[in-house]
């Protein structure tokens, strides 16, 4: 029971924002969840795919959302289409609750040269997709306008991980095949702390994102 309270008091923990030395997360410190309703998939106007090809594991192909998230989506591709996070890797690994990636200094607490609006329920937006296993989220810092360029993909569904991402956090899309990446990642990767920190030398390596519209 000790250690369940401290896995859960860990994933409320803060990972950085951009521009900033505090860390930008996919947990949050508020201890509240927004009310969250969900609904179906909605329809999409436009369809975008991000392939995440990580080095030694396989690809990971994600469906995105631009009617849920339009500059939450904006952001992503552009950084993708730039390059910006290609060998780049995932830094923090927890098994059960989640995998992040995207920081350039692999360590929770860099970002890309600009932040974007928080597009989820506590910041005033109509967020509706639960954070349900193999939905991509954004990070961020305290701040609800502080996401940069860390992501996250949820690893397994469970009330602990609704309860402090739900309405908190920018989700803007899926993974569509590849979920056996992401198990494997959470299955071999042994992280150092009850916060999910990976060593440098042992973080999966990000060989590109690549788009499909």
């Amino acid at each position: 029971m000790k250690k369940l309270l401290l896995i859960m008091l860990s994933c409320m923990l803060l990972l950085t924002a951009c521009g900033t030395k505090t860390k930008t997360t996919a947990g949050t410190g508020e201890g509240e969840q927004a009310a969250v309703t969900p609904q179906e998939e909605p329809e999409k106007n436009t369809e975008i795919y991000a392939t995440i090809d990580v080095k030694d594991y396989g690809t990971i192909e994600l469906v995105l959302y631009p009617d849920i998230a339009p500059e939450t989506v904006e952001n992503f591709v552009n950084l993708a289409e730039s390059g910006f996070y290609d060998g780049l890797t995932f830094h923090r690994i927890m098994t059960g609750f989640m995998i992040q990636g995207g920081d350039p200094l692999g360590m929770g607490i860099g970002g890309s040269d600009h932040t974007i609006k928080g597009e989820f329920q506590a910041n005033g937006f109509d967020n509706p997709l639960l954070h349900d296993r193999g939905v991509i989220s954004m990070a961020r810092g305290k701040d609800p306008n502080s996401a940069s360029s860390q992501f996250f993909i949820v690893h397994e569904d469970s009330e602990r991980n609704h309860m402090s991402l739900d309405g908190l956090y920018a989700s803007f899309g899926k993974v569509v095949s590849g979920m056996e990446v992401v198990d494997a990642i959470c299955e071999t990767v042994v992280p150092v702390d009850d916060n999910g920190t990976v060593p440098a030398d042992q973080q999966p390596v990000i060989n590109s994102i690549t788009i499909k519209k």
